[in-house]
C-alpha cells in the first residue's frame, strides 16, 4: 500500500493544522453543534423577565385604584401640613416644597414605564387569547358547514323515501282498486270462444 492510505484521519488533521514553515500551529477548537452554546457572561445585572412583568402588574394595579389616591392624598396633605406649622428647625422641605415636587416627578417617572410594561403584557395576553378564540371560531364554522351539509344530503335522502302519508294514499287507492273490481267483476268478452274450450 502507498503512504498515502497508511496514517489515520488524526494525522492528516496533524498535517493539515502545520503551518507551511513546518511549524504546528495550535489546535482550534472544534465547534459542537450537538451541544447548546456556553453563555456569555454579561456585565449587566439578570433578572427574570416574568417575575419583573408579574412585579409591574401588581403595580400598575394597585397605581389605578382608589386606595392609592387615598394614601397618595393623604401622604401629600401631612407633608404640606407639617412642613408649614411644625417648629423651623424640625422642616425638612420648605414653602416652595421642591423636595416634595422632586418625589412626585420621582414617583411619575417610575410608574409611567410599569404601567406601560403592565399594557403590553395585557396586550400578549389578549392577542393570544384572540388567536384562540379565532381558531375556536374556525373550527365552529367548518363543523357547522359539516353539519349543514349533512342535514341537506339527509334531506335529499329523505325526498327519495317513502312517507306515511304517501303509502297510505297508496293504500286507499289500492282499495279503491279492490273494491270496484268486486262490485264490477270483469268477465269474458262476449262472443269468445273461452268457453268451449
Amino acid at each position: 500500500m502507498g503512504s498515502g492510505s497508511e496514517h489515520g484521519p488524526a494525522e492528516r488533521e496533524g498535517q493539515k493544522e502545520r503551518l507551511p514553515s513546518g511549524a504546528s500551529a495550535a489546535p482550534r477548537q472544534r465547534v459542537r453543534l450537538d451541544l447548546p452554546r456556553a453563555q456569555r457572561r454579561s456585565l449587566l445585572p439578570e433578572y427574570d423577565p416574568e417575575a419583573f412583568g408579574r412585579f409591574s402588574e401588581r403595580i400598575a394595579r394597585f397605581l389605578g385604584t382608589g386606595r392609592f389616591l387615598v394614601w397618595m392624598t393623604l401622604t401629600v396633605l401631612l407633608w404640606v401640613v407639617w412642613n408649614v406649622t411644625a417648629p423651623q428647625d424640625l422642616r425638612f422641605d420648605q414653602y416652595p416644597f421642591i423636595f416634595l415636587t422632586l418625589m412626585l416627578s420621582l414617583q411619575a417617572s417610575y410608574a409611567a414605564p410599569l404601567i406601560l410594561l403592565a399594557q403590553n403584557r395585557q396586550d400578549d395576553r389578549d392577542r393570544v387569547t384572540h388567536e384562540q378564540d379565532r381558531k375556536q371560531n374556525e373550527r365552529s364554522i367548518a363543523d357547522t358547514e359539516y353539519l349543514t351539509r349533512e342535514i341537506a344530503a339527509l334531506r335529499m335522502g329523505l325526498g327519495e323515501v317513502a312517507t306515511r302519508d304517501w303509502i297510505r294514499s297508496e293504500f286507499e287507492d289500492l282499495i279503491k282498486d279492490l273494491d270496484e273490481r268486486r262490485l264490477f267483476p270483469q268477465g269474458p268478452p262476449h262472443g269468445s270462444d273461452e268457453g268451449d274450450r
